[in-house]
């Protein structure tokens, strides 16, 4: 059994902090502002697959109201989503992910960024693409105000002893 989940995500771009993309430090005179690191294009990650799995969304599962995710590492969400979607008999099958900014390009990155999603979610290389486009200066992405990303994702069911090899159900 196959499932599809998609997931968005935008943050504004502000001085003193740390541009994180999919896990990777990207060097930027601006990050982008959150309750964890922000880094958008995991956090869409983490949304598509808690889609998919119908296990709800990242704001569910990591409240910017609890003080114990303040400046968290999104790649530990992205850690404890797929341990969470393991626990009830779903596996990643594969990521594609739109990051969506004018600055900085993100080209150089990319691979870095495949390389660090594959291996959180324990998927080969070529089971994860991340692109990266413009607005061509519309709205406010274009004017650099911020970033955003798109995350699609398909997810298969597996036997397990967590799932006693039954079908599942959302409500468990």
């Amino acid at each position: 059994m196959f499932r599809i989940g998609t997931g968005y995500d935008a943050h504004r771009l502000v001085e003193g902090r740390k541009l994180v993309l999919c896990g990777v430090e990207v060097p930027h005179e601006r990050g982008l502002l959150g309750h964890s690191d922000a880094d958008v294009a995991t956090h869409a990650l983490i949304d598509a697959l808690l889609g998919a799995a119908a296990l709800g969304d990242i704001g569910k599962l990591f409240p910017d109201t609890d003080p114990q995710y303040k400046g968290a590492d999104s790649i530990k969400l992205l850690e404890a989503v797929v341990a969470l979607l393991l626990s009830k008999g779903w596996r990643v099958n594969n990521a594609d992910i739109t990051i969506v900014c004018e600055k900085p390009k993100l080209a150089p990155h990319i691979m870095s960024m495949r390389e660090r999603l594959a291996a959180t979610l324990a998927v080969p290389l070529d089971a994860v693409s991340v692109k990266a486009t413009t607005v061509e200066g519309m709205g406010a992405i274009g004017r650099r105000e911020g970033i955003a990303a798109n995350a699609a994702v398909t997810v298969f069911w597996i036997a397990s002893s967590a799932t006693s090899g039954r079908t599942p159900r959302n409500d468990e």
